[in-house]
């Protein structure tokens, strides 16, 4: 709904840090929220749907786009509800969201005939430099949706293989943890174990898929990895590798609490806080 696994993190934090969610429940719920990130790049691909019909028509964001932005407008202006303006703001929000990525596409269009931006591309099919970049990008944008949204605009181009997609998007996962750390500087311990799981299943996920991927190309040499990819495909692409993470480490929350306890252990309480 808010097309944000990092805003949905920030805010288990703060329940952790208030006692109203455990360290345990609310792992649970980062999993959840590192799928549900996912939908963004599948509502920006809708603008690659083929067809001429109404309905095909109305999937498409430019024609959605500023239906949601006028009802958020009216909610945001007009109602007195606080709940309604906030609403209001989630729909303005979004519609932002996709009118700057609709503009990015067109302006990043003249690119594929760039021979010095195609040059550069192909040097982030390296494993570790693509995971470096994708890992930057996303800490200076605050937002893995955004990044992968920019990463399917310059899939426009043509010119993003499988081989510069998929570590990128690894490391998009990774810098997306940076916004939920930042806002556990202030937090308990207990927020900030919180927050460190969100990293951990990241980087545990980038780390184990990334070498299992890679190792099995070391010997069966996949034909896929100079495929050019589509806004479909790179939304298929970071779907697949979070579902999986997820379905790598959902019998391991007990094991993540405990390691993140040890990274992050409790002061004992002592005198008129032990009483209370």
């Amino acid at each position: 709904v808010i097309q944000s696994s990092s805003a949905t993190t920030v805010m288990v934090v703060g329940f952790v840090n208030s006692g109203l969610m455990t360290l345990r429940q609310s792992i649970s719920v980062i999993m959840g929220a590192n799928v549900g990130t996912t939908v963004t790049a599948w509502l920006l691909s809708l603008g690659d749907i083929d067809g001429t019909s109404v309905l095909v028509r109305l999937l498409k964001p430019t024609s959605f786009t500023p239906i949601l932005a006028v009802i958020g407008i009216v909610l945001r202006m007009f109602c007195k509800d606080q709940a309604k303006r906030h609403i209001g703001d989630i729909l303005l929000g979004f519609a932002v969201l996709m009118y700057g990525m609709s503009a990015m596409s067109g302006a990043v269009a003249p690119l594929k005939d760039s021979a010095a931006f195609i040059n550069l591309l192909t040097r982030f099919s390296n494993p570790l430099l693509g995971v470096l970049v994708g890992t930057v990008f996303t800490c200076i944008l605050q937002s893995a949706s955004a990044a992968v949204g920019i990463l399917q605009a310059l899939a426009i181009t043509g010119t993003i293989t499988f081989s510069v997609a998929f570590p990128i998007t690894l490391g998009i996962a990774i810098g997306a943890a940076v916004p939920v750390l930042l806002s556990s500087l202030g937090a308990s311990v207990k927020g900030k174990r919180t927050a460190y799981v969100y990293l951990l299943i990241d980087v545990i996920g980038a780390l184990v898929w990334g070498v299992v991927f890679y190792v099995v190309n070391a010997a069966v040499h996949f034909p896929f990895m100079d495929m050019t990819m589509t806004t479909v495909t790179i939304a298929l692409l970071n779907t697949v590798f979070r579902f999986a993470t997820v379905l790598l480490l959902t019998p391991m929350i007990p094991m993540l609490e405990r390691l993140v306890t040890v990274l992050f252990p409790g002061k004992a309480a002592s005198g008129a806080l032990a009483d209370m």
